[in-house]
């Protein structure tokens, strides 16, 4: 049974092995430039952790899962290249990444997400086609490109399951 908390400092060198798996698994798969070599900095999980917007999907104590969720807006979308499904309030999810150990962890975060609001906005490198993937079989739209500063041109999603 999965389990899903806020992060805590004692799990950060765990999280921070999530990460660093996901940067290889992402450059071993065609997106070696969405992460690059420190994304996210430990300063931004501390960040993150401090303020209660980073979670872990766990099982039994083990840490199977990481990712970002605030129930808000999201500067990083006000302006974005195409158009959102609607403009009703929504939730972020970013930087999800998996320990490897266990299959859909999107999935988990995803369902979970939902308890707190229908409506969802993520974003991806055009690189991640796994990701890209994932998202449209859990039926998330493509709405367009945004632009993350040091990042550049992102894939934009929604899922609205008021739609």
């Amino acid at each position: 049974m999965n389990d899903i908390r806020k992060a805590t400092f004692g799990d950060l060198d765990e999280i921070l092995a999530i990460y660093e798996r996901a940067r290889k698994f992402m450059a071993e798969n065609g997106n070696p430039h969405q992460w690059k070599n420190v994304h996210p900095p430990k300063s931004s999980l501390e960040e993150n952790i401090r303020d209660g917007l980073l979670y872990v999907i766990e099982n039994e104590g083990v840490i199977d899962g990481v990712f970002f969720f605030d129930e808000g807006p999201d500067p990083t979308y006000d302006y974005i290249e195409g158009k959102w499904l609607n403009d009703r309030p929504y939730s972020v999810i970013h930087r999800i990444a998996s320990a490897g150990r266990i299959k859909g962890v999107l999935n988990i975060c995803v369902k979970w997400c939902l308890n707190y609001c229908d409506n969802i906005k993520m974003d991806t490198h055009d690189d991640n086609k796994i990701m890209q993937h994932q998202l449209e079989k859990l039926g998330f739209q493509h709405c367009g490109t945004i632009y993350v500063p040091d990042y550049g041109p992102m894939k934009a999603y929604q899922l609205d399951i008021k739609v």
